[in-house]
């Protein structure tokens, strides 16, 4: 399983919001993770643009959007950025993509929340063509009309993923995507829900064997500290609970809230739970750390031994 981390925008000042970024990209890539992941933080920095500048300060990690809502992006205006971006990060990009909620889209942009899958679709029609190469994107469907010549070039076929969490979200990622990116997702949901739907999405359109990159929070700390560590990813990382998607996923497996799926304890506990999540099918996973700690250099200190311990495991599991 390729281990790799969220990095992005972690609330704070802009002033030193790209310096922390490059910060906590390089030091990824110089401790031999795989990947990492920039998440879509609804009122905050650009996924993309984050992507462009841990592009330019990196040479060799995988850098993906996890995720970029479709609904508020033309799909060619969509199609120029991430070739733009693709050309700084010199064939690293992978693009997530996700149709977001309903809090988000409606209540937040006032764009319409309907269909959401058969508006992926829709989408994937477009932005599959843009991101063949330059030519003409000659596409009509139901949400669009789009006859636009494209001349970005693009180094490498960019892998596009999806956010999937229902079965018809899951066949689209199976059969028209790379794989999906996952939050709320535990094992079991990922073991009987997730990997069977996907795999056999993918296996009768003739695709590869999909990635499964798993969203997991972590933290490295005494086992009289793992509750404390509950409470705080479950204080920090909530948000997403109230989303009707999050919950019917969370159905679907034995976690109740984020607390749940944080793997926690000490570095046997976090390593047998990461195994878990390999054995259930997740060929990736995307580590958010969870520091805790009463006071900023705690919580400081604490992030970085939980940073250096993930970087341990790369390769072994």
């Amino acid at each position: 399983m390729r281990l790799g981390v969220m990095v992005g925008p972690e609330r704070g000042r802009y002033s030193t919001k790209v310096e922390r970024m490059v910060a906590d990209a390089t030091w990824a890539e110089e401790a031999g993770l795989a990947s990492l992941w920039i998440p879509q933080i609804p009122d905050d920095f650009d996924a993309l643009t984050a992507a462009v500048l841990i592009g330019s300060a990196t040479s060799r990690i995988e850098i993906g959007t996890a995720v970029v809502p479709i609904q508020p992006r033309h799909p060619v205006v969509l199609a120029q950025q991430v070739l733009s971006t693709q050309a700084v990060c010199e064939g690293r990009l992978t693009l997530g993509l996700g149709v977001s909620h309903h809090w988000v889209i409606d209540e937040m942009l006032g764009l319409p929340y309907e269909r959401p899958a058969a508006t992926m679709r829709d989408y994937l029609d477009v932005l599959d063509r843009a991101l063949a190469g330059p030519g003409m994107v000659d596409v009509e469907n139901e949400r669009f009309r789009v006859h636009q010549p494209m001349d970005v070039t693009d180094i490498t076929p960019t892998p596009v993923m999806i956010a999937a969490l229902g079965p018809v979200m899951l066949r689209i990622a199976g059969e028209r995507t790379d794989g999906t990116i996952l939050w709320l997702a535990d094992e079991r949901a990922i073991e009987t829900h997730i990997a069977p739907v996907l795999h056999a999405a993918a296996t009768a359109a003739g695709r590869p064997t999909p990635r499964i990159v798993a969203g997991v929070p972590v933290c490295l700390c005494g086992d009289g500290e793992v509750e404390v560590a509950v409470g705080r990813a479950n204080r920090v990382l909530s948000e997403s609970e109230v989303s009707p998607n999050y919950q019917r996923l969370l159905d679907l497996g034995d976690a109740r809230t984020v607390g749940d799926i944080l793997a926690a304890g000490s570095e046997d506990a976090i390593r047998r739970r990461l195994q878990a999540f390999a054995d259930a099918g997740a060929t990736d996973v995307s580590l958010r750390v969870v520091p805790i700690g009463e006071s900023r250099e705690e919580k400081l200190t604490s992030a970085r031994r939980t940073r250096e311990f993930v970087a341990s495991l790369a390769g072994s599991i």
